[in-house]
């Protein structure tokens, strides 16, 4: 039951993401299937991130009140568990962990923790089983009763709804043997449903070898001057030129975005883990879906140390742009870290196909930009690793 939530420290599972990122058969299970870095573009999307945290709450909320209704229930020999949610069925905790996990998988959406949930799905499946012949053998016709009252994870009346739809189907398809096999594809199945739709909802922009991914879904407007300054840099030899034989992918942000050290080791600012931050930043990530990738690391300090949010972004601007006049919201400078990409077969990296599961992506440099004018402000060179040294990072 632990490891869809121990996957989420990488202190931890390190190794493990690096051996499987080594082979090109298991390389998908350290990719994400949903946006992690990038802001959601569409209601869909948005809303599946936003159930995510309602389904990590209101899982971990139910499981603490089962838990203590069964054990309080034991000390205080209040009898047979059969109020609350145990009315209407009768494993809700195994219910209440399904969706602590099915919500962590959301907030924290490798195919590997996907993988690992199913795996826990189908062990509460034969563990609930197991409980309830034991449970017959000990109560007889008093268990077998409330059994006929209430449903296994769900209410009775859904349970049978889905009985019904299962009794189209042939009989190996429905039996004992075939569940975990329904489990575990059904659920790796929604993860690359909803990896399809996260490619095709993202608003990418390419010119020639250069794709753009705006972090922030309201840059879009922005990409076209942006690749326009781009073009002219690389088409004068100019800094921030690019080579013309291979493909990149820039991702537009403002240059103080929070989540940057995840594309490109951008120096200690990028080095969230180093913050000593960890449950505060957990806590706004569930309890803040969107706000918290717009926040720079600025309104943290600004926060602890008591001071004006404004005064302290314009303080820790990382172009050194101090002007009083000048408002953050409305600051024209972007930030855009260009990455290199190549694929497998060799083929012309653009679009959705940059996040192809065969790519491979190197960072390159970062290019301070106007864009609203494509002028060039600075590039930075940096390394070939993220914030996080070689740990697969999540990429959209």
């Amino acid at each position: 039951m632990i490891s869809p939530f121990a996957f989420f420290f990488y202190s931890v599972f390190n190794p493990i993401f690096h051996w499987l990122d080594r082979f090109a058969a298991t390389r998908w299970l350290t990719t994400f299937f949903l946006p992690h870095m990038v802001l959601p573009p569409t209601l869909l999307l948005q809303s599946i991130r936003i159930l995510g945290s309602v389904l990590f709450v209101a899982g971990m909320v139910t499981f603490v009140i089962c838990a203590l209704q069964v054990y309080l229930g034991k000390i205080f020999k209040w009898g047979v568990a059969s109020h609350g949610l145990y009315r209407f069925v009768r494993h809700p905790q195994y219910l209440a962990l399904g969706a602590w996990g099915v919500g962590v998988s959301i907030l924290w959406s490798r195919f590997i923790v996907l993988a690992s949930l199913s795996v826990m799905f189908v062990l509460y499946y034969y563990l609930a089983r197991n409980e309830e012949a034991r449970m017959r053998l000990l109560y007889g016709e008093a268990y077998e009763a409330y059994e006929r009252r209430t449903g296994r994870f769900f209410p009775r009346s859904i349970e049978r709804a889905f009985a019904r739809l299962t009794r189209l189907l042939p009989t190996p398809l429905t039996s004992g043997v075939a569940v975990p096999i329904w489990i575990v594809g059904i659920v790796i199945g929604l993860g690359f449903a909803c990896r399809e739709v996260t490619l095709c909802s993202l608003p990418f922009e390419t010119s020639g070898n250069v794709t753009l991914l705006p972090i922030l879904p309201e840059d879009r407007s922005l990409s076209a001057s942006v690749l326009s300054g781009i073009g002219r840099a690389s088409a004068g030899g100019k800094a921030g030129a690019l080579d013309p034989n291979k493909d990149y992918l820039g991702y537009v942000m403002p240059p103080d975005y929070i989540m940057q050290g995840m594309i490109a080791d951008m120096g200690e600012s990028s080095h969230l883990f180093h913050h000593h931050q960890t449950m505060g930043m957990i806590t706004d990530w569930v309890l803040h879906p969107f706000a918290h990738l717009r926040r720079p690391p600025s309104d943290q300090m600004a926060k602890m140390r008591g001071v004006d949010p404004a005064m302290a972004r314009r303080h820790h601007c990382p172009l050194g742009i101090n002007d009083a006049s000048l408002r953050c919201k409305e600051c024209p400078y972007r930030r855009v870290i260009v990455v290199e990409v190549t694929q497998a077969d060799a083929e012309h990296a653009a679009g959705k196909n940059v996040f192809s599961l065969g790519a491979v992506r190197i960072p390159v440099e970062a290019i301070d930009i106007n864009a609203r004018t494509g002028e060039i402000v600075k590039v930075t060179k940096v390394g070939k690793a993220t914030a996080w040294k070689d740990v697969p990072t999540p990429g959209i």
